[in-house]
């Protein structure tokens, strides 16, 4: 490795400091690119709860179908960083790029999801 190159074997998740937010459902966004026929529910779920999206979508009006985005509904900061992650986290990846994990919100929910990433990919933080 050398200068900004970087190579990895096998796919990689990506979670950016200023997340990505499409115009469509929670839902679209963390299954972005997927085909809904082939969408993995268990592994959904599972993102959802990593993330701590779960009490979230209880307060959206339509759950994880609310529209959000330019013309849907404003979320905050720490929701739109929180679904951003868990579409890495359901992508699946081999690596975990987190650009500014402080960035999910309370120190709470960024302690959980970090904590819970770590466990379901076995791995012991310092």
């Amino acid at each position: 490795m050398t200068g900004s190159e970087l190579a990895v074997k096998g796919r990689l998740g990506c979670f950016l400091q200023s997340p990505f937010i499409m115009n469509d459902t929670v839902r679209n966004n963390i299954l972005f690119g997927h085909d809904a026929s082939t969408v993995d529910e268990e592994r959904y779920k599972l993102a959802l709860e990593v993330c701590s999206l779960s009490h979230d979508l209880k307060l959206l009006p339509h759950g994880d179908q609310t529209e959000i985005g330019e013309k849907g509904i404003t979320l905050s900061g720490g929701q739109k960083a929180r679904i951003a992650l868990a579409r890495a986290v359901y992508h699946d990846g081999d690596v975990y790029l987190l650009d500014d994990r402080k960035y999910l919100c309370s120190c709470y929910v960024c302690l959980k999801t970090v904590h819970t990433m770590c466990s379901l990919f076995r791995y012991s933080p310092p």
